[in-house]
């Protein structure tokens, strides 16, 4: 009775500051469509008060609200044993040198090839970015998800701006939420990047984001010349396909608070990418990304100073299916917080994504017919993460 009265205590708090947030605050507008915000009914506002997960951990419940608990099927728990048989335990994602890479060792080039083939994941040392702003950026976004509810609160996001400070995907009345807060967003292009969208504190995140998101940029169009390459095709024929300069980039920054009941939520439930490239700065202090490898969850054991890249859906269908996009989930963890920061290198919003002509044929034709990236990714800021469903109903839309 006392965890019900004190959930509902916080559900009443958070929606009176969301009623004078959506009275006082100026609408966001982000780069979709005015029709893409109209289709499945995108709007302003959410369609239940928002539950700040923060806010929650931090009521000392001995466990989690009833929309937080997945169904046992979903649980992380059901595949623990699974990811502890012996013969299983050695795998993990690829760690691959960049710089040897770069340097032209065939060698690690191939192993960059055979990763996005298999896993469609890999980790990145010797990339470039300096450890000391890769730390300065997560402790920066770390500093702001401990600032006072209200501070944050003059951020908060909508369905249709979705930049901002957000506790929920997808717009679906009574759906199942995940247990994490996070703040979205945006780069490139140009005209969509405003820093008064971002907090202002920290003091010094503004100026600390900014430089990692122009290094991001940096190491997301030498990862582009390489994934090209390995398909047999002119280093720049990927970001062509993107748009050239015009493509997109965003980060999305998670906050994962300590749960009490960690074997019955997700952090963030099974999805891939709706994108191109995701490069994943995560907390290597705390385990919680698991990569779907076949009917394993594999937990990602990360380095230090070191990238996990995976490729988005996106990236599938440009290679047509040659390279894949992993189903990837996060459990979370009663001990510690985790914070992670998600840079997302992707295509031009509206330009037609499809199989790149050299690799169609006769033989193999073309798995997957053209769609913006804007009518793409519409479906998981509707529905939420789904795992694999929506990039697998686009090949059927060829195959049926």
């Amino acid at each position: 009775m006392i965890e019900k009265e004190t959930t509902e205590k916080i559900e009443i708090e958070i929606k009176t500051k969301n009623d004078l947030n959506d009275q006082d605050q100026e609408v966001n507008k982000d780069n979709m469509s005015d029709q893409d915000k109209t289709m499945k009914g995108l709007g302003e506002k959410w369609p239940e008060p928002i539950i700040r997960v923060q806010s929650l951990a931090e009521s000392n419940l001995t466990t989690v609200p009833d929309r937080f608990i997945k169904p046992p099927s979903q649980r992380p728990n059901e595949t623990i044993a699974i990811n502890h048989q012996p013969e299983t335990a050695a795998i993990n994602i690829p760690v691959i040198d960049l710089s040897s890479v770069l340097s032209g060792n065939q060698e690690d080039k191939e192993r960059i090839s055979e990763a996005c083939r298999e896993f469609g994941f890999f980790q990145v040392i010797n990339h470039g970015v300096r450890p000391e702003l890769m730390a300065a950026a997560r402790e920066a976004w770390r500093s702001f998800f401990h600032l006072p509810v209200e501070a944050k609160e003059a951020y908060s996001n909508s369905p249709s701006t979705y930049e901002g400070y957000g506790s929920r995907l997808g717009v679906e009345k009574g759906a199942l939420l995940d247990w994490n807060d996070y703040y979205f967003l945006n780069f490139l292009p140009l005209v969509l990047k405003d820093v008064n969208k971002w907090p202002s504190l920290p003091s010094n995140i503004r100026e600390v984001v900014d430089e990692y998101g122009e290094e991001l940029v940096k190491l997301g169009e030498r990862l582009m010349r390489i994934l090209s390459s390995n398909l047999g095709v002119n280093e720049e024929q990927l970001q062509e396909a993107f748009g050239g300069e015009d493509f997109g980039a965003c980060m999305r920054v998670n906050y994962y608070p300590k749960c009490p009941r960690p074997e019955l939520a997700l952090g963030l439930s099974p999805h891939s990418d709706p994108g191109g490239i995701t490069i994943l700065l995560p907390d290597d202090q705390v385990a919680g990304l698991q990569v779907r490898h076949g009917d394993m969850w594999i937990t990602v054991n990360a380095l230090p100073n070191a990238f996990v890249v995976n490729l988005g859906d996106q990236m599938q269908i440009l290679s047509n299916s040659i390279y894949k996009s992993s189903e990837h989930r996060v459990i979370v963890n009663s001990q510690k917080e985790r914070v992670s920061l998600a840079f997302f290198y992707n295509p031009k919003s509206d330009i037609p994504i499809q199989p790149l002509e050299q690799l169609v044929s006769s033989t193999n034709p073309p798995l997957y017919p053209p769609m913006s990236y804007d009518q793409y990714r519409l479906f998981i800021r509707t529905h939420g993460p789904r795992g694999k469903s929506y990039v697998e109903s686009h090949v059927s839309l060829v195959n049926g």
